[in-house]
């Protein structure tokens, strides 16, 4: 299934071979790890990274492989030794990588410069011992930017043109992550940007770095070369900011709006530099201006990709479209001529689907890929890992046990009386943490909200009997549907209301994860109206918040798949394993 397109500069002549050094117009080829002898569906590729000395291909299975740029056929790729990868990023030294468990892992010569081949966790070097759990990771020129599950941002690395928030003569860099902002839903930058944009979760737009080209959007008023102080930016298009990517000289936004039938509409809008023709259109702007072409005017945009100065659009209808730089073929329009307007590209004809709604688009460093990948592969979680990232959010917790060590640990009483059962268990458990270190109390507690005895094997046949952990986390979370006085929030469609405990919306809902960190206390109890979906199927995805399950009695229709289709992107829920469309279209064609 690893189909992808490739175009642009060939520094990989092992892996696309027999094809010249600047390939311009779009080749297919089948990837396949040579490094695994694990089945097809494990070794799909999940993110491509390029950054100037490599390419790295990052699988499903969580463990990535990296070619280093260069004209040796020989070349053989490295196999990156962490494991249970969830994210690669890249800049032109230095490389970070975020695993499952949370943590950061990055080198190069701005994080690590006594030995830049050596990756450290960067994560366990901030302060705030509550805040090491990291969400996301996005690169800039020189620098990372972590975003943790308490939606604070720290940024690491050069800070020359103040793209850390501080200034740079006080500043120059840093090894260690420093705190930049707090309440962040989102950052956006480059690999070639040295400037960042932050997104809080009211839909506030803040930015930081270079300025010379007013890539910051900051207005004619601020025309500094350098912002070193994380500054709102006014004046930005009406609607729901989906994405921003920055280029050396400029920076593109997506924004979605609502058309008068209410369907999703989205628009691109440049602000910059006009070099390599990399905004969209003639001149440079010190305001974002919509990037117009009947090309996508009445079509879905559903990602794009930004390099230095070119940038790949996918829409709905399956269209390629592309402009800016093209030195090295890299927009495929079969020659190396820079692109002034957005122009579509003829595709070849794909192995694996008709279309390429599956598919995800990256240019960097004068190289393009289209690579397929399963739809919910960027998000993919089990109930038990979303227990366990529950219990690293501290901001929700409500129950303080103390370690023998004299450190406070902190958890969800509901999860607990759920799992380990009422007051006299958690009297139990913390009797139990009393008298262990630090360290084995966090495994215990995780140990607990997963019931994954390989946490710590010795330890848990110790915890196992006492607190009843034979009955899988699926059954005891469906203890959860009856604990009515728990159930904190109400989600109301039509006349009917659903009542849920906070804390399971935030466990398995990016929605209600940003909605109950951004609002205030009065109003953290207010209804949401939500009337879409049939009674059928909300409940099918009540049952599944709680347990990940769906009931044996329930009957499947195309309409409730399509139902629960929507359902899923409303409400943001994390894609599970097993998938509940692909449990319910197994069902269905049972039923049938």
């Amino acid at each position: 299934m690893n189909d992808c397109l490739f175009f642009g500069d060939n520094q990989l002549p092992k892996l696309i071979k027999n094809e010249p050094n600047s390939i311009i117009k779009p080749i297919q080829f089948k990837f396949k790890n040579e490094n695994e002898n694990e089945n097809e569906i494990e070794n799909e590729i999940k993110q491509i990274a390029i950054c100037y000395f490599s390419t790295i291909f990052l699988f499903k299975n969580g463990k990535a492989i990296e070619y280093l740029n260069g004209n040796d056929p020989n070349q053989n790729p490295y196999k990156i030794q962490i494991e249970n990868i969830q994210k690669v990023t890249v800049d032109s030294i230095n490389e970070a990588i975020l695993t499952k468990e949370r943590n950061v892992f990055a080198k190069g010569k701005d994080i690590n410069p006594n030995n830049i081949k050596e990756f450290i966790n960067i994560s366990s070097l901030i302060e705030d011992k509550n805040d090491r759990v990291i969400e996301d990771i996005v690169s800039g020129e020189h620098s990372f930017y972590l975003l943790t599950s308490n939606q604070n941002v720290y940024g690491i690395g050069s800070n020359q043109y103040g793209q850390l928030g501080f200034d740079s003569e006080t500043l120059e860099k840093t090894e260690k992550p420093i705190l930049m902002m707090k309440n962040v839903s989102k950052i956006f930058s480059g690999d070639s940007s040295t400037h960042v944009f932050l997104l809080n979760s009211n839909q506030g737009l803040f930015g930081c770095g270079e300025n010379e080209y007013g890539q910051l959007g900051l207005g004619k008023s601020k025309e500094d070369k350098k912002i070193q102080k994380l500054t709102k930016i006014q004046n930005i298009p009406k609607g729901k900011i989906i994405d921003i990517q920055c280029g050396n000289y400029h920076s593109i936004m997506l924004i979605e709006n609502e058309d008068e039938n209410q369907n999703p509409k989205r628009k691109l809008y440049s602000i910059g530099n006009w070099f390599y023709n990399g905004l969209g259109k003639d001149g440079y702007t010190y305001e974002f201006t919509e990037i117009k072409s009947s090309l996508f005017e009445n079509d879905y945009i559903r990602e794009f990709s930004v390099g230095n100065g070119d940038t790949l659009i996918l829409t709905s209808n399956s269209k390629l479209i592309v402009f800016g730089s093209n030195s090295h073929g890299q927009l495929g329009t079969g020659d190396t001529k820079h692109q002034l307007i957005p122009i579509q590209i003829e595709l070849p004809k794909l192995r694996f689907n008709e279309d390429i709604s599956n598919y995800h688009v990256l240019c960097r460093n004068n190289k393009s890929f289209l690579y397929w990948s399963s739809p919910f592969l960027s998000s993919f979680s089990n109930l038990e890992e979303d227990l366990i990232n529950l219990f690293r959010r501290k901001e929700f917790c409500d129950i303080s046990f103390k370690t023998e060590d004299g450190e406070i640990i902190s958890a969800h009483k509901l999860i607990l009386q759920a799992i380990i059962g009422q007051d006299d268990q958690i009297e139990k458990l913390q009797e139990l943490i009393s008298n262990k270190s630090s360290k084995e109390s966090n495994q215990i507690f995780e140990m607990i909200y997963s019931n994954n005895s390989k946490i710590n094997p010795k330890l848990y046949e110790e915890i196992k009997i006492d607190f009843n952990l034979f009955v899988s986390i699926e059954e005891s979370m469906k203890e959860l549907i009856e604990f009515e006085n728990e159930k904190d929030f109400i989600i109301e469609r039509k006349e009917k209301q659903y009542k849920f405990p906070k804390l399971i919306l935030v466990m398995r809902s990016k929605l209600f994860r940003e909605k109950f960190l951004s609002v205030t206390e009065s109003d953290s109890n207010k209804v949401t109206d939500y009337s879409e979906l049939s009674d059928e199927s909300f409940q099918i995805l009540e049952y599944w918040i709680y347990s990940n399950q769906i009931k044996e009695e329930i009957q499947i229709t195309k309409e409730i798949i399509n139902e629960i289709q929507i359902g899923i992107g409303y409400f943001q829920l994390n894609q599970t394993n097993p998938n509940l469309l692909d449990l319910l279209i197994k069902k269905f064609k049972n039923q049938n």
